[in-house]
């Protein structure tokens, strides 16, 4: 954790003038908010621009960023890596009319975007690359779970979002070192390096890894990429697995705790293997604050959030993202846990 006393990440920009550009990437559950989070938390004396990117019906990322001063645009309306790019160059033209606000800016992209239709941005719109710079592409890795992930059988013509965000990795952020032993982890390590020889590796807890090791790092290379994909600058189709959805819930209402942790115990026990990714923020009756928690596959934590405001309406907002999603048993499954409505 950087201290005042500790010395500052160099807040210059590139030495051409244009504006570092951070994509943090990195599957479903790997940690990105909770790093996005440290980088706005740290004092680094840095002014940071934030674009979110979220796989969902239901924005709940918004709600998992910590507050602060740092500008901070949300896009939930598709990946980041498809439909909504023309959005992404939108916005960064929007940013750079304002470009006394901030000193760099960074890109946290859905669980499931592959990276590259995103680096392609900063070569193939000239207005964009005149005046910014791709600093470096950041993946973090959820040690206890990527195996699963990258092993996972995809149809035909189908990418592995982990296979992709490891390989494209300028820095790789090897996440939850403390859940796994250290013989897996060297596996880890070593499945990691087949895919990805040359991204330094840094092992971190809690997504904790000094800024300085992946802010103005320099160190995304477009020769270098080119000679490992020399159709990288052209336009190609990608396909994601259809398989994979979202179901989003916002109902309003108090949750009667004891219903509700028995339904999501259940729920993850029996569907965890599918559920990639949960998270939300919800309304317990008699709490003053809000509840956040978030979940990957089994595991699942949570903690107070803000509290509620006088008057604000209690509604509860979270988001399943996984394989074979039952929408219908999700929603009334957690509609029971309504404190008020009958078990």
């Amino acid at each position: 954790m950087t201290t005042p006393e500790t010395e500052p990440v160099e807040a210059a920009t590139a030495e051409d003038g244009r504006v570092p550009v951070t994509v943090l990437t990195g599957f479903l559950g790997s940690g990105k908010t909770t790093l996005l989070n440290r980088i706005l938390t740290e004092q680094h004396g840095l002014r940071i621009a934030v674009i979110e990117n979220e796989f969902g019906e239901v924005g709940v990322d918004d709600a998992l960023v910590l507050d602060a001063e740092e500008e901070i645009f949300e896009m939930n309306n598709g990946c980041i890596c498809c439909t909504v790019r023309g959005d992404l160059i939108r916005i960064l033209g929007a940013l750079m009319r304002r470009r006394e606000r901030f000193d760099r800016i960074v890109i946290e992209t859905t669980g499931l975007a592959d990276p590259a239709p995103v680096a392609q941005t900063f070569f193939m719109d000239d207005e964009i690359s005149s005046q910014l710079r791709l600093d470096a592409i950041v993946t973090l890795v959820d040690a206890a779970h990527i195996l699963d992930h990258l092993d996972e059988e995809k149809p035909e013509g189908v990418e592995n979002e982990s296979v992709e965000q490891i390989a494209f990795a300028d820095k790789i952020v090897l996440n939850k070192t403390d859940l796994v032993t250290e013989e897996h982890l060297a596996h880890v390590v070593g499945r990691i390096r087949s895919v990805n020889a040359l991204a330094e590796i840094l092992p971190a807890q809690q997504a904790k890894v000094e800024l300085e090791k992946i802010l103005d790092v320099h160190a995304f290379d477009l020769d270098r990429v080119l000679e490992g994909d020399p159709t990288f600058l052209t336009e190609t189709e990608h396909q994601h697995d259809t398989t994979v959805t979202s179901v989003g819930i916002d109902l309003e209402g108090e949750l009667d705790e004891d219903r509700l942790n028995a339904w999501l115990g259940q729920l993850l026990r029996t569907q965890g293997a599918d559920i990639f990714r949960s998270k939300g923020i919800l309304a317990i009756a008699g709490g003053e604050r809000q509840y956040v928690f978030q979940g990957v596959h089994m595991l699942l934590e949570g903690d107070n959030g803000r509290e509620w405001r006088e008057g604000e309406t209690r509604r509860n907002r979270l988001v399943f993202i996984g394989r074979n999603l039952d929408r219908e048993a999700l929603n009334a499954g957690f509609a029971s846990c309504l404190a008020g409505v009958a078990a």
